[in-house]
């Protein structure tokens, strides 16, 4: 079952990182969850303008979930002045930091998604140390430093109820391709620990599943 295609298309054309295969990747294995674990939260670890949040809240709405999508909105290290992936326009000038929230509201109220996305403001340790109840579907695509993603796998992957899906985006296993991260931090502790199994791998999305 594809994403509707225009919401695909107000996916598309909202400002992120998801490239249009590992979105509809990430729509089906988020189907695919909430057909397996049925009635828990979906968790969404840095939303950043709302790109793949669309893709998650569709199919949470399908799903008969909410998703809860946590960001400080204060971008990540790699987002900030000076490095590649900074847009001065999600830059409020009042108080010289970034802030991608105005853009995320935009983003799901446009798409209609209000009553299947809750916005979760704050830094990813934080709530996760007050979170306690199991996660269905989990998709980790936050801060993309060491500490940063090492901190969201320790405050999240153990929240991931049996049957339940990890998802972790910008995972290169080859330097040549990008940053090491996610896969050092996330992938290669998840897969180590024992308790998930891979269940695809779309570019530089992987999918696992909890036992």
């Amino acid at each position: 079952m594809p994403l509707d295609p225009q919401l695909r298309q107000l996916a598309l054309a909202t400002k992120g990182f998801m490239p249009p295969d590992e979105g509809d990747a990430l729509f089906e294995a988020a189907l695919a969850a909430g057909a397996a674990v049925h009635g828990a939260p979906w968790v969404e670890v840095g939303s950043y303008c709302g790109r793949s949040t669309i893709w998650l809240g569709a199919a949470a709405r399908t799903a008969g979930t909410h998703l809860f999508a946590v960001d400080h909105h204060r971008g990540s290290e790699e987002n900030q002045a000076g490095w590649e992936h900074h847009d001065t326009e999600v830059v409020d000038a009042g108080v010289g930091k970034m802030d991608t929230l105005p853009f995320f509201r935009r983003a799901i109220h446009d798409a209609g998604l209000e009553d299947a996305v809750i916005g979760v403001v704050g830094a990813s340790p934080s709530v996760a140390r007050h979170w306690t109840t199991p996660i269905g579907f989990l998709f980790i695509d936050g801060g993309h430093g060491d500490e940063p993603a090492r901190l969201d796998y320790e405050g999240w992957a153990h929240l991931v109820a049996p049957g339940g899906t990890l998802a972790i985006h910008d995972v290169f296993p080859d330097p040549a391709d990008g940053g090491r991260p996610p896969y050092e931090q996330i992938y290669l502790p998840a897969m180590a620990s024992g308790r998930f199994d891979e269940m695809s791998v779309t570019g530089s999305l992987r999918v696992l599943r909890r036992r």
